[in-house]
């Protein structure tokens, strides 16, 4: 009599629960996931990855309101040389108003003026960033998409070139000089100083903002997503256990079905 494919399917069947337990926590645990396929969690899936889509999508947005806060650093440092040479324009302007100068007095520190002005307009026209001039009013309404769905903050910087600011030719070799232009200018480069300051603020609460969500959605996702590590460790060593003892089983139920088999005098 033989019944070897009987065996073969006997063995099969016993063997299938365990191995599965076995095949999924060993997958758990070297991916770390839970869920690694839909059948897995199908509705788990769907939210983790939701969640996932979520929390890349803020990060992003916080690279992007940490690249505007750079853009916004790099205009700053050019109203800082702005503002020490209009501050020295100042100086010279009210020292050249002293009448016991001459006009060739007046005329040598119009050309030290001249300097100062043609560095705060270099500094107005080539202040960039990414390429895009920052100080020139060209960089208006720019969206600094920091929110998951592209939307945030519009932003622009003030135009600060020398006709902006109204002292394009500012001159004092006539001795009649009014210090009312410069000291409007330099209080236009303050007030876009502190503009840019404010900004910089709500950038600040923003990336933290960005960056608290973050963590609240990781934290969500990985209760439904992430594997219990120890849990699994735990139920692959059961599986093992169990699989040892199915085995030692089923060969001791095959040893008596053998000698059995011998002793009726049936082929196994």
């Amino acid at each position: 009599m033989q019944i070897n494919s009987s065996n073969s399917s006997i063995l099969g069947s016993f063997r299938t629960n365990v191995q599965n337990t076995i095949g999924q926590s060993s997958q758990r645990l070297s991916s770390g996931l839970r869920i690694n396929s839909a059948a897995d969690d199908a509705a788990g899936l769907a939210i983790s990855r939701g969640l996932e889509a979520q929390i890349r999508s803020l990060n992003q947005g916080t690279r992007n309101a940490l690249d505007m806060d750079s853009a916004l650093r790099t205009a700053e440092g050019g109203l800082s040389g702005m503002l020490e040479g209009l501050i020295r324009i100042r100086e010279l302007a009210l020292r050249a108003s002293n009448g016991i100068l001459t006009d060739a007095d007046r005329q040598s520190i119009q050309t030290e003026i001249n300097e100062h002005l043609g560095q705060i307009q270099n500094s107005a026209r080539d202040t960039q960033f990414n390429t895009m001039r920052l100080l020139d009013g060209s960089f208006a309404d720019m969206n600094m998409a920091s929110n998951p769905d592209g939307s945030g903050m519009t932003i622009s910087i003030a135009n600060t070139t020398l006709e902006s600011l109204g002292i394009a030719g500012f001159d004092v070799t006539s001795g009649n000089i009014d210090l009312t232009a410069i000291d409007s200018a330099l209080n236009a480069v303050n007030a876009a100083r502190g503009n840019i300051g404010a900004v910089q603020n709500r950038i600040e609460f923003t990336v933290q903002n960005n960056q608290n969500n973050a963590i609240n959605l990781e934290a969500a996702r990985s209760r439904i997503a992430d594997a219990d590590m120890a849990r699994e460790a735990s139920r692959l060593e059961q599986a093992r256990v169990l699989q040892q003892y199915q085995n030692f089983t089923f060969n001791s139920q095959l040893d008596r079905m053998r000698r059995n088999a011998a002793f009726i005098g049936i082929a196994f």
